[in-house]
């Protein structure tokens, strides 16, 4: 049976053939051809069948679009050099997903403007996973409508929505809002030069299917920012944790792996290019499994910790995320490796010794606790208690005694009382982080919290706890960060500071931000020839203070890793 949207598409395409073949027809020809018709003997005879709603084929000299239906004119797929605005909102993964999406505009012929007073398409990249990120977008959304209404030089400009809030409230976005013209799910971006060209005869468009394995391993991602020193590489898609409050399963589907060659391909061509320092993205990057991957024959299952579990069937075999990490490393002894997110849960020694072994590989860790109360810890299904974590703390501290610790929190969690929050900002003040992203909890639907739980802390609480949060950490933070001065730190330059061009920023090897002046410095240590400061450059810097934001430093001279 054919789905909604292939009828559509076959009505689209009758519509059209019907009338291209009436058009070119004189007065007397179409009368003749009505006529004839309506006297017809036998008015029984069988209809059109699937076939006369296929375009007909391409000659073997014209090359077809491999992604394009054979129903659809590979042409009607082109972009016609219309130009294209991206406005991203939310993580990482975000970013890394538009530079794909503009891979397959670019391919297809689209431009992309800075601009938006001179775009054709407006192309927002969303986040859902928290009401505050929705409410932000729902707001835009409608700015760009007002301003879709008054554009008089081209009324045909088209608004899309991309991303996880695309998937989460597609029918609300075209039906009961119409506040866009095309919808395209985290899966569904190879689509979308057909999306667009439907958009084109003033229809709507959409397609927010998940997939089990599309990992856009064939697509090498187009940077937005082509200066930058630094760029995000996905290695991974979706997740198989089902937290109780997150939406991401829901949103990016389960959990898949891109595979390794695919990866360094990437990672090569990054280097050649000029960049400085990569990011391995992933909603779960430890649990990485490439199967396919030759490289690695053990049939090993993960093994977790003690203290940890997991609702899911832990991965069998494959490439595993430190051997990947190790490979990523030895690519350019010069160009940093980071990673995020890993999870607590399957966090292993031999990432650990990677990290110990490679002078690149960073020694900063983002450990998202989430909470810091056994009983909060079990209702979010997190897969360990408080104790876990801080032994996980400790084993990490004793392998990378001078490692950078981040995390995520969220306070006001269903059922969440005064005192199971006091047991968060005990955490915060014993671990001590560098750095922390800190949010009050706000419900989503689908997620199980929604059907299993209530969100009863008042919103007022909430406010209150994230503030009292905040403070525990900053004070931790500042303690930290103070620590560094009197030290010699590493920072890879990024640009200039956003206060002064007087001052220059980069990041050191904890990911910690440090503000130097602009000037010019020798070549090495104690050389006699100097060479202004510029963005990608490696430059060691003495730290003479610091404060829970920032270190700031007197740059001595230019180095490598």
């Amino acid at each position: 049976m054919l789905t909604q949207r292939a009828n559509n598409v076959y009505y689209l395409a009758a519509r059209k053939f019907c009338f291209r073949r009436l058009v070119g027809r004189s007065s007397c020809q179409l009368a003749r051809t009505l006529t004839t018709s309506s006297v017809c003997s036998n008015p029984l005879q069988p209809g059109p069948s699937l076939k006369d709603f296929l375009k007909q084929p391409i000659a073997a000299s014209v090359e077809r679009d491999s992604d394009v239906p054979p129903y659809f004119d590979s042409l009607e797929a082109r972009g016609a050099n219309q130009r294209v605005f991206f406005e991203v909102y939310g993580c990482q993964m975000n970013v890394s997903d538009t530079e794909i999406v503009w891979s397959i505009l670019e391919s297809s012929g689209y431009l992309k403007t800075d601009d938006i007073f001179k775009a054709d398409i407006i192309l927002v990249v969303t986040c859902s996973i928290r009401d505050n990120a929705e409410k932000k977008i729902w707001h835009r959304l409608k700015q760009l409508r007002a301003m879709k209404r008054k554009r008089r030089d081209n009324f045909q400009i088209k608004i899309g929505l991309l991303g996880c809030m695309a998937e989460r409230l597609k029918h609300s976005l075209l039906e009961e809002d119409r506040l866009v013209d095309i919808v395209a799910g985290p899966d569904s971006y190879r689509d979308l030069p057909r999306l667009l060209a439907i958009s084109s005869s003033n229809q709507t468009a959409i397609n927010v299917m998940l997939s089990r394995d599309e990992t856009y391993a064939d697509i090498t991602p187009v940077r937005l920012n082509e200066n930058s020193v630094s760029a995000y590489v996905s290695i991974m898609r979706g997740c198989n944790n089902m937290c109780t409050y997150c939406i991401v399963p829901f949103t990016r589907g389960r959990e898949r792996s891109r595979p390794v060659g695919s990866i360094m391909k990437e990672i090569e061509f990054l280097s050649k290019s000029g960049v400085k320092e990569v990011t391995l993205l992933g909603q779960n990057v430890n649990s990485y499994r490439d199967s396919s991957s030759q490289e690695s024959a053990s049939n090993d299952v993960a093994k977790l910790a003690k203290g940890f579990k997991t609702v899911y069937k832990l991965p069998k075999g494959g490439l595993r995320f430190a051997e990947l990490l190790d490979q990523v490393a030895t690519v350019d002894p010069q160009m940093r490796v980071r990673y995020t997110s890993p999870h607590p849960k399957d966090f292993p020694d031999e990432v650990l010794q990677v990290i110990a072994h490679r002078k690149n590989v960073c020694a900063s860790i983002h450990l998202p606790a989430q909470s810091g109360n056994t009983q909060v810890l079990d209702r979010m299904r997190r897969g360990y208690d408080r104790e876990a974590y801080l032994d996980l703390v400790r084993h990490i501290r004793d392998i990378l005694p001078g490692v950078a610790l981040s995390s995520d929190f969220i306070c006001g969690f269903c059922g969440e009382t005064e005192n199971e929050f006091n047991d968060t900002l005990t955490l915060i003040d014993e671990v001590g982080y560098n750095v922390a992203y800190l949010f009050a909890y706000s419900m989503r639907k689908k997620t199980t919290a929604h059907r299993r739980y209530v969100d009863d802390v008042p919103d007022d609480i909430k406010r209150d706890r994230l503030i009292r949060m905040s403070q525990v950490f900053r004070r931790r933070a500042d303690e930290l960060n103070r620590r560094y001065i009197g030290n010699r730190e590493v920072i890879l330059v990024e640009g200039n500071s956003k206060r002064s061009n007087e001052f220059l920023f980069g990041r050191n090897d904890g990911n910690l931000k440090t503000i130097i002046p602009v000037g010019e410095l020798p070549v090495e240590e104690h050389s006699n020839f100097r060479k202004p400061i510029r963005t990608g450059d490696y430059i060691m810097v003495h730290v003479t203070d610091a404060n829970s934001q920032v270190l700031k430093g007197q740059p001595l001279y230019h180095c490598t890793i």
